[in-house]
């Protein structure tokens, strides 16, 4: 089942989506289905630029370099354990939306990723126990200033300017995450392409080492890493993430 955020007549409401049906009907939920939301009991039709990003995280956890080509292709080794980082909740943007690209770079880069959403408060949880606490999977885009992440050697502000994190078009809550094919379209031209068994450390062993150093609330986003072939974007660019078993995500690029 899919559960996707939508704009609605009433306002910004929570969704369940029978993907098999396809036929752009959502039943309403009361609240976020991974705090308990009960189907409302209305049917609602919807076109898809209606879709805004289905996650509203307290924290977006990050991995970096957990592909080995992308780590090389960057000249990095591959990390001895997982290399996290925030970026925070401001950085959100929906499908459709835009991708300012910040006056302060000179080289803005794309990351596609695999996206956890937490389901159930996971604290010091072992990599055995660590999937009982996701609820789904969706598209996410670390969108990346490259000469800020280097220059500052942190990478708060590289990775976290507003607009910086892409998520959508909904959450996937039946997939199995350990084979998935992740992919980048710029302007319709495959840019990267992977697949998340590629990944040095997997989503349980991430959800046990993040869960190690702070409490994952329900709604919180873990970003898997990125496979190899970043590239810059540019003014008026078309990005996609497609992700096998969820689909596609589609921003715009634009200048400040």
């Amino acid at each position: 089942m899919r559960y996707a955020r939508i704009e609605t007549s009433s306002g910004l409401r929570w969704a369940r989506i029978d993907p098999v049906q396809g036929d752009g009907r959502a039943e309403l939920l009361s609240v976020a289905p991974w705090l308990g939301g009960a189907l409302t009991g209305e049917t609602i039709t919807f076109e898809e630029d209606a879709l805004r990003a289905p996650v509203s995280p307290r924290k977006v956890l990050c991995i970096g370099r957990n592909y080995a080509a992308h780590a090389k292709e960057l000249g990095n080794e591959p990390p001895k354990e997982p290399l996290l980082f925030l970026k925070p909740s401001s950085s959100i943007i929906g499908p459709f939306e835009r991708v300012v690209l910040p006056r302060q770079s000179e080289r803005v880069e794309h990351e596609a990723e695999l996206g956890v959403i937490i389901g159930v408060r996971a604290k010091d949880v072992s990599a055995a126990d660590a999937m009982k606490h996701v609820f789904g999977y969706t598209c996410v885009c670390d969108v990346t200033a490259r000469d800020l992440q280097k220059k500052d050697g942190q990478w708060s502000r590289a990775k976290g300017f507003d607009t910086f994190c892409p998520v959508g078009p909904w959450i996937e809550a039946d997939l199995d995450p350990r084979d998935l094919r992740v992919a980048c379209r710029v302007n319709g031209q495959t840019k990267q392409d992977g697949r998340t068994r590629d990944m040095i450390f997997d989503v349980p062993a991430l959800i046990a080492y993040c869960s190690a150093a702070m409490t994952l609330e329900p709604g919180d986003l873990l970003v898997t890493g990125t496979p190899e072939g970043v590239s810059p974007l540019s003014d008026g660019d078309r990005l996609e993430v497609e992700i096998e078993g969820i689909g596609v995500l589609s921003v715009s690029i634009k200048k400040s």
